[in-house]
């Protein structure tokens, strides 16, 4: 696998509490640069990086994040006015207390209200698997299927673990096979690239790829 295919299926990351305007412009020019899949940002950066770079790269934000637990109609107006500024791809975080209150009709309504707004556009649906049993797990991708959500994503990257390959397996044999698999959190080697790319992950969220292949540092 080439430089350049990984680079294809990566979402280039910095969601930094601390991250400046100027940290998140060198990490869009090498998305540019590298033609990775998108450029994932805070929200709050996403209308000047629009002014800046216009249609190229693609702008990623996340919404709800990183604990997923604001309301529906607070994540519902975070997603109109990405959307507004630019975005063109949304990756919103579940309420987990809802799956734990076994609330799975509050799940599925959040995630398909959200995917009403994005319309044509991509919506990824963060489940951090760190916190979630096996029945869980499956049980979420039978929602975020019927939702007609674009990706599940496995992590935040801000829980207590990242993406394993356990997961990204048993997601296969559960999704509707229209809905893509993300991988984030903890992904820093090229081995870990192609291991999750292999496993059949359509995207790779990380902070670290064009560093890692291209020998780039923000």
């Amino acid at each position: 696998m080439t430089n350049e295919e990984i680079l294809s299926h990566i979402d280039h990351t910095l969601l930094k509490a601390d991250a400046s305007f100027e940290d998140i412009r060198a990490l869009c020019k090498e998305a540019v640069q590298y033609k990775t899949a998108s450029g994932c940002i805070p929200p709050s950066y996403i209308k000047a990086v629009h002014e800046t770079f216009g249609k190229e790269p693609a702008l990623c934000t996340v919404i709800g994040f990183p604990l997923g637990y604001s309301l529906s109609r607070v994540k519902a107006l975070e997603t109109e006015q990405a959307l507004c500024d630019g975005a063109s791809e949304i990756d919103m975080v579940i309420n987990l207390g809802d799956v734990k209150n076994r609330r799975f009709d509050r799940v599925l309504e959040e995630i398909t209200a959200l995917k009403r707004i994005v319309g044509g556009r991509i919506l990824k649906v963060i489940v951090e698997t760190c916190y979630l049993t096996v029945e869980e797990k499956i049980r979420l991708c039978e929602l975020v299927s019927r939702a007609g959500a674009d990706y599940i994503k496995t992590s935040t990257g801000f829980g207590t673990a990242g993406a394993v390959l356990e997961d990204i397996h048993l997601f296969k044999q559960h999704l509707s096979p229209q809905v893509h698999i993300k991988a984030a959190g903890g992904i820093r080697t090229r081995e870990d690239l192609e291991s999750f790319l292999q496993a059949g992950c359509r995207r790779i969220g990380t902070s670290s790829a064009v560093a890692l292949l291209c020998g780039k540092h923000g």
